[in-house]
């Protein structure tokens, strides 16, 4: 980054009329912004427009403050839903994880190489820390919380107090083998991502890539979405899928899935950092760098 630029990030969305673009454009440079990298998308079935701005200003020349108020003309004229962000503020983080540790330790590397900007706050587990492989894991506050069907009410509510107290900005579930309340659910809602081990829809519940071996597949994949309410419903956020064949085992199609449940959340969680990700009704607009 530049040091003597400020750098922020703007979302919007509204319903489309002529001049939204303009209007953006030209409260930026009245400001005294450039723009580094816009994008746009007007759905023609719902009729809504999104919009994704990354600007600079010199430095110290308005804070967030002073440029929320020079935009709030233009967004009360175009009735928008909107947020800015500087660049700088990077975005506080927890982790929920179970048993498998995959995606866990690709976040943990990809965010002490840099690849993802984010701090990640703690850890939760409803298993015990000596049974995941957690040499990135360095200082990061870790919280083993048990659970049974009983205990679930309290260790959600745990839960809870642990994001809050973390002022968390999003709840990622590396491979959390639980199923979230309602309650817990609609508490995170717009800031939870999960990672589901198949390609939506097919082949949920226990063992999914044994289903797909049964089931003679050609291609595996994995699906991030949000979390809402109903289960495994949330907007997708990122799919991939990848070939297989009649000589792979299950055991292939687990590594294989392993891999893709990695790339997949990771790409999802960098998009959701740089305020890439707008929910468009029961979908999402990913504004792609």
């Amino acid at each position: 980054m530049n040091s003597s630029k400020d750098i922020y990030y703007l979302t919007l969305t509204c319903g489309n009329q002529p001049g939204i673009v303009a209007a953006v454009a030209a409260c930026l440079f009245k400001l005294g912004g450039d723009i580094r990298e816009a994008q746009q998308f007007d759905d023609l079935s719902t009729t809504r427009f999104f919009m994704r701005v990354e600007f600079d200003l010199p430095a110290g020349s308005a804070d967030q403050a002073a440029i929320r108020r020079a935009f709030v003309p233009v967004a009360n004229q175009f009735q928008m839903t909107w947020e800015l962000r500087d660049k700088s503020q990077t975005r506080r983080v927890i982790i929920l994880v179970s048993k498998h540790d995959h995606c866990l330790s690709d976040l943990l590397y990809r965010r002490r190489s840099g690849e993802l900007r984010m701090d990640i706050a703690g850890v939760v587990s409803n298993h015990p820390r000596a049974s995941l492989n957690l040499d990135l894991l360095g200082d990061i506050p870790w919280h083993s919380l048990p659970v049974t069907t009983i205990t679930k009410p309290e260790q959600e509510a745990r839960i809870k107090t642990i994001v809050d107290e973390a002022g968390a900005d999003l709840v990622i579930l590396a491979r959390y083998m639980q199923i979230l309340s309602a309650d817990l659910s609609a508490f995170l809602a717009g800031r939870c991502i999960n990672i589901h081990h198949s390609f939506l829809p097919g082949f949920k519940g226990a063992k999914p890539y044994h289903q797909a071996f049964d089931r003679g597949v050609k291609v595996i994949g994995a699906t991030a979405h949000f979390v809402t309410t109903d289960l495994d419903e949330g907007p997708i956020i990122v799919q991939e899928t990848e070939p297989v064949t009649h000589a792979d085992a299950p055991e292939d199609l687990v590594r294989k899935g392993r891999d893709i449940e990695r790339r997949v959340l990771a790409r999802a969680v960098h998009y959701y950092l740089e305020d890439r990700v707008l929910v468009n009704g029961l979908k999402t607009v990913v504004f792609r760098d």
